[in-house]
């Protein structure tokens, strides 16, 4: 077994997708920090508060057995109201949220239309479901009609699954029109809102409720680790479906629940991203403005539309070269790689924060404009060898 670890690292570092743990340095373009919450000295207030004020450090079990407190409760009260949702049950990770979620309600009769660029945890969730999947191309409403119309005789639940804002293309769905055709085809519609909680919507409340679905949703989860400045996920709908996670979301019945205090920073960040409409306002400036000076300078960015602007660079080492250019140039960027992203599409991942500023991205367009030009260099001088 030994020898095989050593052999696949050793492939890994051939095919330059070796992954190695390491602290981020100088501006960092890295953090899905969105609204600079981490940082807020009223967030550490907060959990200073809630640990001072809570009678155990440790919630002793799963919410299930001794694990559960009315902070609980009260949390997932005034989540669901913001986000226009009935009810809400909170998760200790989006990951297990999605797994948790798509687990309970799928079944092997059912089928489920997921877009190809969903996160990890939505692709997991539905093969764990063990139920039939039509992944269509990324955002092709045209292919997904045709594979709604196909299934038109399916016996079992129809489901799509999508990101409101996608967490490696930055672009959004479009979400009215996702929901008229499941509507129009009998189909439910299921929403990953992890990069649009707190930073699109009125008040910071994701896109379905920027787009008035909230009623129309089966679901929608929301993490708590990004523009929350926190941690766990909500998965929002229906009081009957809270209930039936309740009782068979083995992600929530079997895990450990956090702290009773921790209630206190989710609810923190919560709050002040209500009140964080300038941030907001300053994130869409800055990222309209990087989006169109990279545009202008030639870098393929896609179709991005929100914080996260991807710069697609092809092979996996030009990506890494790259990262270590921007690096080098005081800028914490790093390479996206296979299987993160599709084989031949390598990039980078600039995730904008309300702590930036133009300069500072302007400076970052320099950067990347030196890393193509060393790039070339290095191209011309080996071919001319």
């Amino acid at each position: 077994m030994n020898q095989r670890i050593l052999a696949e690292l050793s492939d890994l570092e051939s095919r330059a997708e070796l992954r190695h743990l390491e602290t981020v340095q100088g501006v960092d373009l890295s953090s899905n920090d969105y609204l600079g919450l981490a940082a807020d000295p009223r967030m550490k207030q907060a959990i200073l508060k809630g640990v001072d004020s809570a009678t155990r450090t440790a919630s002793t079990g799963s919410r299930l057995l001794s694990g559960h407190n009315e902070a609980w409760t009260a949390l997932e009260h005034n989540f669901a109201r913001w986000v226009g949702a009935e009810a809400a049950l909170y998760f200790t990770s989006g990951y297990a949220a999605n797994i948790g979620l798509l687990t309970t309600i799928l079944r092997p009769g059912d089928v489920v239309f997921s877009d190809s660029a969903n996160h990890a945890s939505l692709i997991d969730g539905i093969r764990l479901a063990k139920c039939r999947r039509v992944i269509f191309p990324h955002l092709d409403l045209n292919i997904l009609e045709e594979e709604l119309r196909r299934s038109a005789s399916v016996s079992g639940a129809r489901v799509i699954v999508v990101e409101s804002i996608f967490s490696m293309e930055g672009d959004r769905a479009p979400l009215a029109d996702l929901a008229a055709l499941a509507e129009r085809y009998g189909a439910e519609l299921i929403v990953d809102e992890a990069h649009a909680i707190g930073v699109r919507g009125p008040l910071g409340n994701g896109c379905v409720a920027e787009a008035g679905l909230s009623a129309r949703v089966l679901a929608s989860m929301h993490t708590c680790g990004k523009a929350l400045a926190s941690a766990g996920a909500f998965v929002c709908g229906s009081a009957s479906l809270r209930r039936l996670l309740v009782n068979r979301a083995r992600t929530f019945i079997f895990n450990t629940a956090l702290p009773p205090y921790f209630a206190a920073q989710v609810a923190a960040g919560m709050s002040l991203a209500v009140e964080a409409e300038d941030e907001r306002a300053h994130l869409m400036k800055l990222s309209a403005f990087l989006r169109n000076e990279l545009r202008k300078n030639g870098f393929d960015i896609h179709g991005s539309d929100s914080q996260i602007v991807p710069v697609i660079l092809g092979p996996n080492d030009v990506a890494v070269h790259f990262a270590e250019t921007l690096k080098a140039n005081g800028f914490g960027v790093r390479a996206i790689r296979p299987p993160t992203v599709p084989v031949g599409a390598a990039r980078l991942r600039l995730s904008l924060t309300a702590q930036l500023s133009e300069t500072m991205l302007a400076d970052l367009v320099v950067a990347m404009i030196l890393a193509r030009s060393e790039r070339s260099n290095a191209r011309t001088a080996s071919l001319s060898r």
